[in-house]
């Protein structure tokens, strides 16, 4: 963010501080309990939201020299990605064209080429189909460039790598992340490294996860043992870029500010900054690292949940002080995880009807709106 904004925000928080108020929308919202329990409803979020954006697949530092390869989930789709040997990545199924098998079991490796485990065809890492046994014999009618992998939409952009499992442009890419994009690119996330990563899935949906993140209010009560006592109580700020939300969280440091001049004021010293890119990814800003949290949506219950420290690589030798400070974010969201599973649960019993989001919930109703923009069979990325 630029300094004027960054100035604004600090204002802001200490005037609301200075108030003993709290970041306020005009009135109280509700979001219906079946936007979290319908199988119906995961569906079209996956087929509208998830299957049509831009998703991370992964930190460019994952697979950074060519050759390298990693295998994910995309949106329920099962996906290599590569990078060639001129450092391009590429994002394919993970399905030979013969007949279907699972072309790559491992999770990560570097190879340019990749043999089926059934029949032994071959495909280079930029998905040309280069050998197959006995090709002439029983398919020689067909040419080899029609059976290549199936490609999906791959880009880098801010440090990772993004991919579109039905179809997008760079430009329509490029135009959804816009809003958002002088913030991003600040960050300097293509300078960074990921040094440590947890993997888990999680009973719950994937919004209410998202949810749990953006709002304050439950600091001081399932965080207090842990950051609640550093945190303000019950104040933050967001606001909505686009698509993305942009939250602030202070701490209770940042009232020391109005002892300083304002040229020494700096953000990321007395808060966190939290991105929340729609639809399911995160950065948590911290003073010298970034906590990237993937909410990989499975089905209405379930999430797979990727929590990773990412660091610049100049700092990479302070092992000890990046393994305590992902311990303290993992701990941290491990409350605010077994809470989401929780409500999952709950809600099934016919409790509630609504999820309430009370004023100082503002940002979790702009969430949940701009879910249902998305769901409209009419959106699609901003041109």
């Amino acid at each position: 963010m630029d300094r004027a904004t960054e100035l604004n925000l600090i204002d802001e928080l200490l005037n609301l501080k200075a108030d003993k108020s709290a970041f306020l929308d005009e009135a109280v919202a509700r979001n219906d309990v079946e936007h979290y329990l319908s199988e119906e409803r995961f569906q079209q979020e996956r087929d509208r939201i998830f299957r049509k954006r831009p998703l991370v697949a992964a930190h460019a530092s994952e697979m950074a020299n060519a050759g390298d390869f990693l295998r994910r989930e995309v949106a329920g789709q099962p996906v290599l990605l590569t990078r060639d040997r001129s450092g391009k990545v590429h994002a394919f199924l993970n399905v030979c064209r013969h007949r279907g098998t699972r072309l790559v079991d491992e999770e990560a490796g570097c190879r340019h080429r990749f043999a089926c485990p059934y029949h032994a065809w071959t495909y280079s890492n930029e998905g040309q189909l280069i050998a197959a046994p006995h090709f002439e014999a029983g398919f020689g009618e067909i040419d080899k460039a029609e059976l290549s992998l199936k490609a999906l939409t791959c880009i880098e952009r801010f440090g990772f790598i993004w991919v579109v499992c039905d179809g997008a442009s760079e430009r329509e890419i490029d135009a959804h992340f816009e809003p958002v994009s002088e913030d991003l690119a600040a960050l300097h996330m293509d300078e960074m490294v990921v040094v440590h990563q947890d993997v888990a899935i999680r009973r719950a949906n994937w919004k209410i996860l998202v949810e749990g993140g953006i709002e304050a209010y439950h600091f001081k009560i399932a965080h207090r043992t842990t950051i609640g006592p550093h945190f303000e109580d019950n104040l933050s700020s967001y606001q909505k870029m686009g698509a993305h939300i942009r939250s602030v969280l202070p701490r209770t440091s940042m009232a020391k500010l109005t002892e300083d001049t304002r040229e020494t004021w700096r953000l990321r010293d007395h808060a966190q900054v939290l991105y929340t890119l729609f639809p399911n990814a995160a950065l948590l800003v911290q003073q010298d690292h970034i906590a990237w949290i993937n909410q990989e949506a499975i089905s209405a219950g379930e999430t797979r949940v990727r929590l990773s420290t990412l660091i610049p690589k100049s700092e990479a030798h302070r092992t000890d002080h990046w393994k305590r400070n992902h311990k303290i974010t993992s701990v941290t969201l491990e409350e605010d995880f077994v809470i989401g599973e929780s409500i999952q649960e709950s809600i099934a019993s016919g409790a509630n009807s609504h999820m309430l989001f009370g004023k100082f919930e503002g940002a979790l109703h702009v969430f949940n709106q701009i879910v249902e923009g998305a769901l409209a069979p009419e959106e699609s990325l901003p041109e």
